[in-house]
């Protein structure tokens, strides 16, 4: 009989982007990249794109996409992520699967996701529905088909759950054979146990639903799939391919389906490499010929359901306890913590369920003002999510609204919108997945709360912020594994609410950052200046201006007056009003100007606080991002005068130094420090610079290494990553830049002798490109010279990476050499 294998990867990051802003701001703990987003795209995501075959030699003999030959979903706000912040990836992504159509009988890989992972069977039933409708929607803007497949959050799963997605016209989900209650042949009478997995995971199952509706199933299996994500077994990909094979039985006597589901981060975040387990697997299955590779909707197709099954209903492949770990302390937990309990995971949801009850009647009140049907109007919202552009909410509302709406009206219809859009992605499902309250994730859902209020009370004109104070009565029953944090309401006072800003704390954002030159960031906000003027004296800086801020979520508008005065270093005062009128702003002008013309920084600072109300803004007001660039940009020259000195420090005693490491003996702590920040300093100098002085950076390792002075190795090999992916990009785009060539080399030679490993993976894809397409045709051409193709292929054997020599013809050969 036929066999089949399917490895499914459930590739998802939960939204991280600040609720105000719209945009991921930076992670530290994810260094040194900027999120977490972007270091598991680096480490997972873009590696599985263009996943590594090696040869028996070890060396590079093939670049494939993983995605193309699997069965995988994206969570749809990971998607709009990378399709602004890594568009090669989202790209290559959306292409895997085009090419997966063509493997198998037009039948995509891709599969949808509910929207922001929430936990459908805890959801209520306008919250069900426009997580799976969102879901399916996005899908079909991005990949341009309807999905067949939708992956349920967690697996979790209950039969309203599963009944939405069969009108929305999904055939069938995947869930965990742990999940499984009971099934039978169909049009037998009998059903059989399946509780506890004994269930055979080789063969779909229809489930039956209300209205002559079924979908089916596919239970995968378990012990290979944890075998996959705990058990080590990414560490050989022929070791993987024999697991598989395993899975098979001669005693059955149908076309068996292998498949698997695990989340995707496995194949590379996880395990290092882990994709080129699943590409090396791949490959050796097909080549073998253990079983033919497929995805679920090809053998739906092929294989209809013979069995029916009923499902646990409220039950998830993460928690034992059916769907605990997301609204009580069940027992499930991450490990994170000694004696910690997860006692805050029930007034969490409770706060956050007053909270989304308390907001609905507000939202069907207010929204029914402006809309046909409220609810139908929040599911066809995902269309100015997907694209905010001016036509877009041009036909949303002539498609949605009950009249002409008016630019005001409009704006209440959108902050409506929001609000509801905040309260779904208030329920993300890490917010309780980990151990800790005040976890990043979780603070991410109190966060996307923060919002919902912050908008409830503007549009109900809740002047005493009882929506809120009613949030935090309950959030403060949460409470923290973590002394300091105390609870829920007071990390929601110290880690969120310092998040939140209107268009006012924008324009402050926008008056401070203009007086440094970093090219700014806007986020979600469009700001229109319509004057702007400054002073310079000294040290001291002065910016007086107008504009207007607008939002490019609600389309809010304002417009205010701003002044700055930035007296050197990190001491700055702004600022900012509703816009003044011409004769007021003229006297604002006119007195900043009189007073800072006499450098009387106490008159400037009256005059700040007499037009601008007391409301002083600092560096401390701007969002994170820009208040770090701003800030570092400030303290370079005090860094640079700090590393003089310790230079003058290090060069003194190196001798001592070199002395104290040859001896074992404990080099003294200031020393120490010297050392450590004038080396790592002279190398990130080094390699920032456009022509590296390859001598300088092996004294610097030399000295280092001698002195045993620990290098930032992990800040150093992201750096001289980035710097051999802008050469080797050039060398794509002028590959008969042979002085180009020379210096790829010359670097690659330098990487040997680094104490760390810098990622290549780019700098291997953009070779493995040129060696197949641009290299033959150059040599074919007599474009590039016998020296040229010595150093191509020299370039190839340092990246290991396999290239057939190619030869020019004997006429070409001929011509070049008269």
């Amino acid at each position: 009989m036929e066999r089949y294998i399917c490895i499914h990867a459930h590739f998802y990051q939960p939204p991280r982007e600040n609720p105000w802003l719209e945009t991921v701001e930076v992670q530290d703990s994810a260094y040194p990249f900027h999120d977490w987003n972007q270091r598991i795209t680096n480490e997972c995501y873009a590696p599985n794109a263009a996943s590594r075959i090696l040869d028996a030699q070890g060396c590079i003999a093939k670049i494939t996409k993983n995605y193309a030959h699997i069965s995988f979903n994206f969570g749809p706000t990971l998607l709009s992520w990378m399709e602004e912040k890594e568009p090669e990836v989202y790209r290559s992504i959306l292409e895997a699967d085009r090419l997966s159509q063509e493997r198998f009988s037009g039948h995509g890989s891709a599969i949808a996701q509910a929207y922001n992972h929430m936990i459908l069977p805890l959801a209520n039933d306008h919250d069900r529905y426009t997580q799976i409708y969102w879901g399916v929607r996005d899908f079909e803007a991005r990949f341009k088909r309807k999905p067949e497949g939708m992956w349920l959050p967690e697996t979790a799963v209950d039969n309203p759950t599963l009944d939405i997605m069969a009108q929305l016209g999904i055939k069938f989900t995947i869930l965990s054979p742990y999940q499984a209650w009971r099934f039978r042949r169909i049009g037998a009478r009998a059903y059989r146990d399946a509780s506890g997995a004994k269930i055979d995971p080789s063969r779909p199952y229809l489930v039956r639903l209300r209205g002559g509706r079924s979908i089916s199933v596919f239970f995968y299996d378990a012990p290979i799939s944890q075998a996959v994500a705990f058990e080590k077994l990414l560490n050989s990909g022929e070791q993987f391919a024999h697991r598989l094979a395993g899975g098979f039985s001669e005693a059955r006597d149908w076309p068996q389906l292998m498949h698997i589901a695990t989340d995707g981060e496995s194949y590379g975040h996880h395990h290092a490499h882990g994709d080129m387990a699943l590409s090396y697997a791949l490959q050796y299955i097909e080549e073998k010929g253990i079983a033919r590779l497929t995805n679920y909707g090809e053998y739906l197709e092929k294989h209809p359901p013979q069995h029916e099954a009923q499902i646990i209903e409220n039950s998830s492949w993460s928690c034992s306890h059916g769907v605990g770990r997301w609204r009580e302390n069940c027992g499930c937990n991450s490990g994170a913590g000694s004696g910690w309990n997860q006692e805050w995971r029930g007034p969490l949801r409770g706060a956050l369920d007053w909270l989304r009850d308390s907001v609905m009647p507000l939202y069907e009140q207010r929204a029914a003002a402006f809309f046909t049907d409220v609810w139908k109007a929040r599911n066809e919202y995902v269309a100015v999510i997907l694209d905010r552009s001016t036509e877009s909410l041009d036909r949303f509302f002539a498609e949605n609204a009950s009249h002409q709406l008016s630019h005001e009206e409009r704006v209440a219809a959108l902050e409506l919108l929001e609000i509801q859009r905040h309260a779904m992605l208030m329920y993300t499902s890490c917010g309780w997945f980990f151990d800790e309250l005040s976890g990043i994730e979780t603070v991410q859902v109190i966060a996307y709360a923060g919002r919902v209020i912050q908008l409830a009370q503007k549009i109900a004109g809740d002047q005493s912020n009882s929506i809120e104070q009613g949030f935090l009565e309950r959030l403060a029953l949460a409470k923290s594994n973590v002394p300091e944090r105390q609870n829920g309401a007071e990390i929601y006072r110290t880690l969120v609410k310092p998040q939140a800003v209107g268009l006012e704390q924008v324009a402050a954002h926008y008056a401070i950052s203009s007086l440094f030159e970093t090219g700014a960031s806007r986020y979600c906000y469009t700001i229109e200046p319509s004057d702007y003027r400054t002073s310079v004296s000294g040290k001291m800086h002065l910016a007086i201006g107008q504009a207007g801020v607008c939002s490019r979520i609600t389309q809010e508008c304002d417009r205010f007056t701003f002044a700055v005065l930035h007296m050197g270093d990190h001491t700055l005062s702004a600022g900012v009003r509703p816009e003044a009128d011409p004769d007021q702003y003229s006297q604002v002008v006119r007195e900043l100007n009189d007073a800072f013309s006499r450098a009387d920084v106490p008159a400037v600072i009256r005059v700040l606080d007499q037009h601008f109300g007391g409301a002083i803004y600092s560096l401390k007001s701007l969002f994170r991002d820009e208040r770090r660039r701003i800030v570092e940009h400030i303290l370079e020259s005090t860094l640079q005068e700090a590393e003089a000195s310790l230079r003058t420090i290090y060069e003194h005693h190196a001798p001592l130094m070199r002395f104290l490491s040859d001896t074992n003996f404990p080099r003294p702590k200031p020393l120490a420090i010297a050392a450590e920040f004038v080396l790592n300093a002279g190398l990130r100098r080094e390699f920032r610079n456009e022509f590296l002085d390859l001598r300088e950076v092996r004294n610097l390792l030399n000295e280092a290494k001698e002195e045993g002075v620990p290098i930032d190795s992990a800040g150093l090999a992201y750096l001289m990553e980035r710097k051999m992916n802008g050469l080797m990009q050039q060398f794509e785009r002028h590959p008969q830049n042979s002085g180009l060539l020379r210096k790829i080399l010359s670097l690659l030679e330098l990487l040997k002798q680094l104490p760390f490993a810098v990622n290549l993976w780019k700098v291997e894809n953009l070779y493995y490109l040129v060696s197949r397409t641009k290299y033959p045709e150059l040599v074919k051409a007599g474009a590039v010279s016998a020296d040229w193709s010595e150093d191509f292929l020299k370039l190839g054997g340092e990246l290991r990476i396999c290239v057939e020599p190619v030869r020019a013809d004997a006429a070409t050969q001929l011509a070049i050499a008269t």
